[in-house]
């Protein structure tokens, strides 16, 4: 298996977590009062931003030429190692 394979596996399953992480939020914000489920919603839609530009990048990493592919795996990992950190943050609202 090749470095973009082996990147692009790692960011897939990293997407994958997140997905989950997401939906866990969710279900904890959907169990809210009102005022926090405002601010809950708020912060899995700027979450779901993030996680979807990851996505977007993703693709185009996998398109790239491999000239290309080096500084778009970097924006990814980048991307990834911010929205882990957005992802804790925003985790310890909900507990």
């Amino acid at each position: 298996m090749d470095t973009t394979q082996v990147t692009e596996q790692k960011v897939k399953a990293q997407l994958d977590k997140f997905d989950a992480q997401i939906t866990e939020m969710k279900a904890k914000a959907a169990q809210s009062k009102a005022e926090a489920k405002v601010n809950y919603y708020e912060k899995i839609d700027e979450l779901q931003t993030q996680r979807d530009s990851i996505g977007k990048q993703l693709e185009e990493f996998k398109a790239s030429s491999e000239s290309a592919w080096e500084d778009i795996q970097e924006g990814i990992e980048g991307a990834v190692g911010r929205l882990q950190k957005s992802f804790e943050k925003a985790a310890s609202h909900f507990n």
